[in-house]
């Protein structure tokens, strides 16, 4: 599912057709765009509204101004495409959010599912637009258990609320799609899986997990990697579950993941990989 990187002279080439919804029996399609919002948390970068709590004279950098952000979003809507824009401060998420309610605002509701990628801090005021404006919350859930060593320091306790919320935005009927974020994270999901259940480290710490009311169950850590991930792809009707009409897409695993203790998780192996009913993988 390949996303075009902008919406400059790249995005001019490849769009000139309109979005390919499926190519070569369903194995790609291009009906997307990434625009980078702002930097990242660890190194401050991620734009933040009010400063740092640890660089009180840093509020991070902001890729683009509004008006700017407003256009590339609208380019992007208007040739059909559904836009997913990287965001991780706060600042950051609100931009992008106006982006999406000034492109509503001029084009009406179009169906296109747009996302923010990681939506790792959001202001609690800012939670709720993203049902209003149907917005996916994208999101990795080894960022959380990578960054819990320093991400309070950054952004202090009070920002913590709208923090790595899975659960906040599940309650309240946003998707959230989980994915991996490689290469920055490991590609392995069963890692994902686990930070998802247990906001943990692999040693088992914090005891009890970090901010463990945002810790997700099992069967929406499981839908978050796979229907709604397919979902937030345009692709529930033909991959995400097993189901007749879908590619039989599946693998075989060592252990059954709603059984096994919470640290085992992680430790999942995988025995077979089938694509569109084939085999492609097995373990020796």
């Amino acid at each position: 599912y390949a996303m075009i990187s902008g919406t400059g002279d790249t995005f001019d080439t490849l769009a000139g057709n309109g979005p390919i919804t499926s190519y070569a029996d369903d194995l790609l399609a291009l009906r997307s765009v990434k625009i980078y919002g702002d930097g990242a948390l660890g190194s401050r970068g991620a734009a933040m509204l009010e400063p740092y709590s640890d660089d009180p004279d840093n509020t991070g950098l902001l890729f683009h101004t509004q008006e700017e952000m407003n256009e590339m979003v609208l380019k992007a809507m208007s040739n059909g495409f559904q836009t997913n824009i990287h965001a991780i401060g706060d600042a950051a998420n609100r931009q992008v959010l106006n982006a999406f309610e000034n492109a509503k605002d001029s084009l009406g509701e179009q169906g296109l599912r747009n996302r923010i990628e990681h939506a790792q801090i959001v202001s609690t005021e800012d939670i709720p637009r993203f049902n209003e404006l149907n917005v996916i919350a994208s999101m990795q859930p080894t960022h959380a258990t990578s960054d819990m060593n320093m991400a309070e320091d950054r952004v202090g306790a009070s920002r913590m609320a709208g923090s790595y919320a899975w659960q906040t935005f599940i309650d309240q009927g946003t998707t959230v799609a989980s994915g991996s974020d490689f290469p920055v994270e490991h590609v392995n999901p069963f890692y994902g899986l686990y930070s998802a259940v247990t906001r943990q480290d692999h040693e088992g710490d914090p005891d009890g997990g970090w901010y463990p009311s945002q810790s997700m169950t099992r069967e929406q850590a499981l839908q978050s990697f796979t229907t709604d991930a397919a979902y937030a792809a345009h692709q529930e009707n033909m991959l995400g579950s097993l189901e007749p009409g879908k590619w039989a897409d599946f693998i075989v695993v060592d252990r059954d993941f709603f059984e096994v203790p919470d640290s085992e998780i992680w430790q999942t192996k995988v025995l077979e990989t089938w694509v569109a009913g084939e085999k492609v993988y097995f373990a020796d």
